[in-house]
């Protein structure tokens, strides 16, 4: 399995809100192709109710096994990151836990605890660097269908029909 990696910069926003449960909404704003200088949550820009953060570097990483679902997601149109983050051990501070540009692997984090997921466009670097990989990697898997194995023979089970008892 042939594999590639690149590093690139995370910004995300913090919103303030008017709820009572909640006082702020996090979420990914975008995907830096190069990874900047700055210390990991460096205050990038202020306004009245939000304020905008670089989150760190992360790696994008790549797989010949999946290059099917990066086709599909560079197909879409506006093709997109998904990104990751969950609280540092019950404190208030956000990690980065995942980059990913698979929409498979990106769906399934809505399932794995991780308290803010969100997608962000795809900057156009990355995109040409994931299509060179998909064009390099890509082998179209044809579909064979399984053919069943009658348990008795040609003839159907029925229910309550067991295969160790004897026809009598």
């Amino acid at each position: 399995m042939m594999e590639a990696s690149r590093e690139v910069g995370v910004v995300v926003r913090r919103r303030s809100i008017d709820n009572p449960w909640i006082d702020q909404v996090w979420s990914p704003a975008m995907i830096l192709d190069d990874v900047p200088a700055a210390a990991p949550w460096t205050v990038l820009s202020t306004d009245a109710d939000a304020t905008t953060y670089y989150a760190g570097p992360a790696s994008i990483d790549l797989f010949s096994s999946d290059t099917a679902n990066y086709r599909d997601n560079l197909a879409d149109g506006t093709p997109r990151i998904w990104v990751a983050l969950r609280r540092q051990h019950g404190g208030a501070e956000l990690e980065l836990t995942k980059v990913t540009a698979d929409p498979t692997e990106g769906e399934a984090l809505f399932e794995s605890g991780c308290e803010v997921i969100g997608t962000v466009p795809m900057p156009p670097e990355i995109a040409a660097w994931i299509a060179a990989f998909v064009d390099q990697f890509h082998v179209e898997r044809v579909f064979h269908k399984r053919k069943r194995d009658r348990a008795s023979g040609d003839r159907p089970r029925v229910p309550g029909d067991r295969p160790d008892e004897g026809r009598r």
